[in-house]
């Protein structure tokens, strides 16, 4: 298996995300360095509605539950990477960004080198869940470092 000292991981907690952590750890070595790259889509931003929020306080309370709520699956996220991470010795370091994934992922590159990057491979079709839609295609001639794509789990 190749071993890599400086990864970066693009997960953000869905089955095929997980996978993608998996074989981040297993690749790294101790002492080697994650980069943990968790993106919220943009289009959260935009969950407010306005149908039935027919007032300001209603639509402030809403929008708290909702950063609540991705605030705890975040954390919970975060927390289950970073102990895979210490469990053998990696050192772990996570940055959360609000944005299109691909584009967060293509910066992050731009800021610095990676032996390697990894993330999960789309959701196959039929699989219930939100789509990110990530474009891989130009996202892997957009980076300079090599791209792992791992399948999704049971594919």
């Amino acid at each position: 298996m190749i071993s890599s000292k400086n990864v970066l991981l693009s997960s953000h907690g869905t089955d095929g995300a997980q996978a993608a952590e998996r074989a981040a750890i297993a690749m790294c070595e101790t002492e080697a360095t994650i980069k943990h790259l968790l993106v919220v889509p943009d289009l959260w931003k935009d969950m407010m509605g306005d149908d039935w929020l027919n007032n300001g306080s209603t639509r402030d309370r809403y929008g708290r539950y909702i950063e609540s709520e991705l605030g705890k699956e975040i954390d919970t996220h975060i927390s289950r990477v970073r102990q895979q991470a210490e469990e053998k010795g990696i050192h772990y370091h996570c940055e959360v960004i609000l944005g299109k994934p691909d584009k967060c992922l293509a910066n992050a590159c731009k800021e610095a080198h990676y032996d390697m990057v990894i993330m999960g491979s789309p959701r196959p079709k039929g699989v219930a869940g939100l789509r990110s839609r990530m474009t891989t295609g130009p996202l892997a001639e957009t980076i300079s470092s090599p791209l792992l794509i791992v399948p999704y789990p049971d594919e």
